[in-house]
């Protein structure tokens, strides 16, 4: 019962993450304007963020998702290759799963040292204050933009962070499937809509925040 609870928190956690880089995605899209256009959007955007009260409880559903998302998938998975293991069923289940199914941990664990790295990036610098100081823009805004651009004119960052997106594209893909699965979504003709449109979604996440950077880093 226990493991069942674990599953049904992954997949919720996990839906809710999908979502989340959706609106994130969106965001990133303004950094492909004119720069003059994109710092004032994407500064005005970055402090509303900080400072709507509503949107910092999200941020703390944000943050408690990702922890649980990770915990209980560790788990969940741990417990299911023990599982398999002792009923030496571990042939068959190759057999009759992906390499992306058979992979999920692995492909979460490089997912986990993207966001960390990002966090460290980001997050540290703009929150706590870690790292250089983060000045304004000509609206008084911290100028998260410029944050953004330098980052993104590092050869060697733009290259880790387009050569991990298609290990977040594959996790999303299957994730997404599997997460309406375990909440119950068995409609054979559903199942088959929610294969495309989880690829779609794969695909237009992990190419968009793929690319970005390098469209910033050639710009």
């Amino acid at each position: 019962m226990k493991l069942f609870w674990r599953k049904i928190i992954v997949a919720l956690t996990g839906l809710f993450l999908c979502l989340f880089l959706v609106v994130h995605l969106s965001a990133n899209c303004i950094l492909l304007l004119p720069e003059d256009m994109a710092r004032d959007l994407y500064n005005g955007y970055s402090t509303f963020l900080r400072e709507s009260p509503l949107i910092k409880v999200v941020a703390y559903v944000l943050y408690a998702s990702i922890l649980l998302h990770v915990g209980y998938a560790a788990i969940v998975t741990v417990r299911n290759r023990k599982a398999k293991s002792q009923k030496n069923s571990i042939n068959r289940f190759r057999k009759n799963s992906t390499w992306t199914s058979q992979n999920m941990g692995w492909l979460g664990v490089l997912i986990l040292i993207f966001i960390l790295i990002h966090l460290a990036n980001f997050w540290a610098r703009i929150k706590l204050g870690i790292g250089e100081d983060v000045g304004v823009d000509s609206n008084g805004n911290k100028d998260i933009y410029e944050v953004t651009k330098d980052l993104f004119q590092n050869i060697y960052y733009v290259i880790f962070y387009t050569v991990l997106m298609p290990p977040l594209g594959l996790h999303l893909h299957h994730g997404l499937k599997s997460g309406f699965k375990t909440l119950g979504f068995y409609h054979s003709r559903g199942l088959q809509l929610l294969a495309s449109v989880s690829l779609i979604y794969a695909l237009v996440i992990s190419i968009g925040f793929g690319i970005i950077p390098l469209i910033v880093y050639l710009k």
